[in-house]
């Protein structure tokens, strides 16, 4: 299943994609796409459903993020070799982990603000694993239960809040509208090999990156079976699993996002997303 939210900010849908290629209306069957909602046996009521004979949602609505009250983001860090060397940073030996504030949480097709005093922010495109049962301490081998689904996500990062600021990263990973995820949440069932998808990043129609989540240096089950050694990951919970090289910090010279730019991305079976760069104060 590949469900969403629509409709204004905060007062979002809940919806499905169906096969038709159209978006059907849940509202009739549940309230929203809560953390709650993505339990195993949830998700099972809701694929037995007749997506057809929904309502179809009309027109073009705006797509909100697919979860509703996200408890957390949890990053990782230099998770592609081909990052790492761009950064000219050795491959990390266990995942990096940071977090990132749940209000930069936005929509697929929101605009990307740029914070007061940026002059370094940038794109990452990346895999969301969405968590549908809560996990402590799980072995590699059961990860993949606790996982309700998958998502894109734009780990938008300014740079020098990130790196030169001191203190830790996740300063420069928070600004509003620096999360962007889906447009869909897809389920497990339809998306069986998470280490076998396709990531792209356009900004102004130039492919910026190209990767595969192959070349993950700690897969999926991994990360989530880590994590979940250092705190407790809930339903709901989305983690981002690093972005491969091509990101504006690795150009030489350096080149990041400003007023009027395009940022297009995508991962295969996850949708894309497409954001217009606007300065702090300019959004109407």
């Amino acid at each position: 299943m590949k469900l969403l939210r629509y409709g204004l900010e905060g007062k979002e849908k809940p919806g499905i994609l169906a096969a038709d290629g159209k978006i059907h209306d849940l509202s009739s069957v549940i309230s929203d796409i809560s953390p709650a909602m993505l339990a195993a046996e949830k998700l099972a009521e809701l694929k037995q459903i007749d997506h057809a004979k929904l309502p179809i949602v009309p027109g073009n609505p705006r797509i909100g993020a697919p979860i509703a009250n996200i408890p957390k983001l949890v990053c990782i860090g230099l998770n592609y070799t081909d990052h790492a060397q761009e950064t000219g940073r050795p491959a990390p030996k266990e995942p990096i982990l940071f977090m990132k504030a749940i209000t930069a949480i936005c929509g697929p097709d929101d605009d990307i603000i740029i914070p007061k005093a940026s002059q370094k922010t940038d794109w990452e495109v990346e895999l969301g694993i969405v968590i549908g049962t809560k996990a402590q301490y799980v072995s590699e081998s059961d990860a993949i239960k606790y996982i309700a689904g998958y998502c894109l996500a734009n780990d938008v990062s300014e740079r020098e809040f990130q790196t030169e600021r001191g203190g830790q990263w996740s300063k420069g990973k928070s600004a509003d509208t620096f999360a962007p995820l889906g447009p869909w949440l897809v389920t497990k069932d339809e998306m069986p090999d998470p280490q076998a998808l396709d990531l792209f990043c356009e900004v102004n129609g130039e492919r910026v990156q190209n990767g595969k989540t192959a070349n993950m240096i700690f897969p999926v089950k991994q990360l989530v079976s880590y994590i979940s050694q250092f705190m407790t990951l809930m339903p709901g919970d989305v983690i981002l699993t690093g972005t491969p090289a091509g990101v504006g910090m690795g150009f030489k010279p350096p080149r990041f996002l400003k007023p009027g730019d395009e940022v297009r991305l995508g991962i295969t079976g996850l949708g894309e997303q497409k954001h217009q760069v606007k300065a702090y104060g300019s959004a109407v």
